[in-house]
């Protein structure tokens, strides 16, 4: 036995809900669109040619770092540690862009 007052219609009211907030959400394409702007440049401008191409790989090509590592012939440790360098890198760059 259910004691609470919203089970019965629990899944409605979360229905409800998501048409709301999706019909009352703010539109921030724009804002959106200047930040991938700002990636591709900043990929571009602050990263090593190394840096970008396993970034490439990683996110754009969905390789797994023992795939890249393999592919490029270093050590998988490398891959991680280079990956996260760049994206710390592009999140500086990032966060004072915009």
């Amino acid at each position: 036995m259910r004691d609470t007052r919203f089970d019965a219609r629990s899944s409605e009211w979360i229905g409800d809900m998501t048409v709301w907030l999706r019909d009352h959400a703010e539109d921030n394409s724009e804002q959106l669109e200047r930040l991938r702007r700002g990636l591709r440049r900043a990929r571009e401008q602050e990263l090593t040619p190394r840096q970008r191409e396993m970034v490439f790989l990683y996110y754009d090509r969905g390789l797994k770092m023992s795939q890249i590592a393999q592919k490029l012939g270093v050590n998988r440790s490398t891959v991680s540690r280079t990956v996260k360098r760049a994206k710390q890198r592009l999140y500086r760059c990032l966060r004072y862009a915009l």
